[in-house]
C-alpha cells in the first residue's frame, strides 16, 4: 500500500494549530514575510542524494560508496566531504530528505522534469512516450510561469528568466519549463551562456548579438513586426501571446537596467573569484544580480560539460550512469560547491537572503545500490535513475536554516518519515512568494485551479 504523503502526526499538529487559531481571537499573529525573488538551481540529470546531502555511512558499502560525511555549521547535519564550502553555510539550509515520485513517474528524465518543475504528476502520455514526450500547449505551467502570472510584473524586466540555457535544446526540449496552458506570455525569457565565454550572455528570442545602436534595435523591431503581420492567418490569441513575449525579450535587450544587471564585468574581481570560474559559477553570480534588480523568478539550469560524456556515461551533467564517484569528486561537486556556497553567503552579507528563496533540486535522485548495467554493472561504478527518493535544498525566503525535514530509509531508497512529493515543494515555493490564490483562467476564459494537490511545508518557515 502506498505510504500517505502527509503522516498522521503532521495532520494532527496542523489540526491542533487550526483549533488553537480558531479558539483564541486575541492571539496576535505576526505578519507573514514574503520573498521578493526565488532562485531555483536545477542540477540537470539527477543529482545523487546518497553521495551529497543524505549520506548513509552505516549502509553496506555497495550502497554508501566511497565518500565520507563531515560535520557542518548546522549541529547534527552532515554533508559529503567533497562539499567543504557548503558545509560552512549549512546553517542557512533546510534539507528535505523525503521527496519521491511515489510511483507516479516513469523513471525517465522527461517525466522527472515535468513533475518537479510543475508540481503535477506526469499524465499517461509520459508513460507511453517516455523521453520522446515533447511539451504540449495543454501541459501544466512551470512554477516560474505561475509566479510570473501571479506576481506584479516587473516594470522593466521579465518576471521569469531562465539561464544559461533552455534545457535540452535545440535537439529536443524537456516539458515543464513553459507557461503552456496559461499562455506564452508567461514563458520565461531564456538567456544563453556558454562555457567558452562565461561572462557573455545572449537572448535567443531575438538573436541579437554584439552591441547594436538604438537605430539598429528599432530596425530589428520593425522586422519582427513585419514577420508578425505575415502570420495573421494563425490563431489571434497565439499571435498576441507571442507578441507580448517578444516584447519582453526586446525590452530586456533595450533596457538600461538590463545592461547593468547583465554586466558581470562590473563585479569586482574579488567577487568573481569567490564564485569561481566557468559558466555555472557566473550564472549563479548573474542570478544574484537579477535578484538585486528585482526579478521575481530566476531558474539556473546546470550547464553540462560535454567533455564528461564518456567519463560519466552522461550528458555532461549529473546523470552519472558511470564512474559516479570520480565524476562527482573531481568535477561536479567542486564546480557546484564553490559558487553555491558563495551565493548563499553573498545574499546573506547583502541582506538579501531573507527576501530571496533559494531552491536546489533535480528531476530525480540516483539509485542507492551501485552499478548500472548500461555502464558495466558494479565495475562501472555508476548509479542509475532513482525517482523513488531524492533531496531538495532550501534557504532564505523565510526558511529556517539548519534543519532537516523528513528522512529516507537506511539505504536512501525510499522516503521514511514525513514523505512528500513535488507538489509539496511547489506549494512551498508559492507560499514563500506570498501566492495563496492559485486560480487562473485559460485561453477560452474558463476558470481552473492551478494546483489542488499538496500543501506548503509551513514547518520549514
Amino acid at each position: 500500500m502506498q505510504r500517505p504523503l502527509i503522516d498522521r502526526r503532521t495532520f494532527l499538529m496542523a489540526g491542533g494549530l487550526s483549533l488553537i487559531a480558531g479558539s483564541s481571537s486575541s492571539v496576535a499573529v505576526a505578519p507573514r514575510k514574503v520573498a521578493r525573488s526565488t532562485i531555483m538551481i536545477w542540477l540537470g540529470g539527477g543529482a545523487s542524494h546518497i553521495d551529497t546531502w543524505d549520506m548513509k555511512p552505516d549502509a553496506p558499502v555497495e550502497y554508501r560508496g566511497t565518500f565520507n560525511p563531515v560535520a557542518t555549521s548546522a549541529p547534527g547535519i552532515q554533508l559529503c566531504e567533497h562539499l567543504p564550502l557548503l558545509a560552512k553555510q549549512t546553517h542557512h539550509l533546510a534539507i528535505v530528505r523525503s521527496l519521491g515520485d511515489h510511483g507516479r513517474g516513469t523513471g525517465d528524465h522527461h517525466a522527472g522534469f515535468y513533475y518537479n518543475l510543475t508540481g503535477h504528476a506526469p499524465d499517461q502520455s509520459f508513460h507511453r512516450l517516455l523521453n520522446a514526450r515533447t511539451p504540449y500547449p495543454t501541459d501544466w505551467p512551470g512554477i516560474a510561469s505561475v509566479v510570473a502570472l501571479k506576481r506584479k510584473p516587473h516594470p522593466s524586466l521579465p518576471s521569469a528568466i531562465t539561464l544559461p540555457h533552455k534545457q535540452d535544446a535545440p535537439e529536443y526540449t524537456r516539458p515543464g519549463q513553459f507557461a503552456a496552458r496559461i499562455g506564452l506570455e508567461y514563458d520565461p525569457v531564456f538567456v544563453d551562456g556558454t562555457r567558452e565565454k562565461p561572462l557573455d550572455f545572449t537572448i535567443p528570442a531575438l538573436s541579437l548579438r554584439g552591441d547594436l545602436p538604438p537605430d539598429r534595435m528599432t530596425d530589428r523591431r520593425k522586422l519582427l513586426g513585419a514577420i508578425d503581420a505575415a502570420q495573421r492567418m494563425a490563431e489571434r490569441s497565439v499571435i498576441r501571446d507571442y507578441a507580448k513575449h517578444q516584447h519582453k525579450a526586446f525590452t530586456l535587450l533595450s533596457s538600461r537596467q538590463t545592461k547593468a544587471a547583465f554586466d558581470l564585468r562590473a563585479e569586482p574581481d574579488a567577487v568573481r573569484e569567490r564564485y569561481g570560474p566557468g559558466i555555472n559559477s557566473m550564472t549563479m553570480l548573474m542570478a544574484r544580480r537579477l535578484v538585486e534588480a528585482g526579478v521575481p523568478f530566476i531558474t539556473v539550469f546546470w550547464k553540462g560539460n560535454a567533455k564528461l560524456n564518456d567519463l560519466c556515461k552522461s550528458g555532461g551533467g549529473w546523470d552519472t550512469h558511470g564512474n559516479n564517484f570520480n565524476c562527482l569528486k573531481d568535477h561536479l561537486l567542486p564546480e557546484f560547491d564553490r559558487p553555491f556556497a558563495a551565493l548563499l553567503d553573498d545574499l546573506y552579507q547583502r541582506g538579501l537572503l531573507d527576501s530571496t528563496l533559494v531552491v536546489v533540486t533535480s528531476e530525480m535522485g540516483r539509485r542507492p545500490k551501485i552499478g548500472d548495467v548500461r555502464s558495466g554493472g558494479v565495475k562501472g561504478a555508476g548509479r542509475d535513475h532513482w525517482p523513488q527518493c531524492m533531496s531538495v535544498l532550501l534557504a532564505g525566503g523565510g526558511i529556517r536554516g539548519g534543519q532537516v525535514y523528513g528522512t529516507s530509509d537506511k539505504r536512501a531508497e525510499y522516503p521514511a518519515d514525513n514523505p512528500v512529493a513535488p507538489e509539496h515543494i511547489a506549494r512551498t515555493i508559492y507560499h514563500a512568494m506570498g501566492i495563496d490564490d492559485l486560480h487562473a483562467v485559460d485561453r477560452e476564459g474558463r476558470p481552473f485551479h492551478l494546483m489542488e494537490e499538496g500543501r506548503p511545508l509551513t514547518e520549514l518557515f
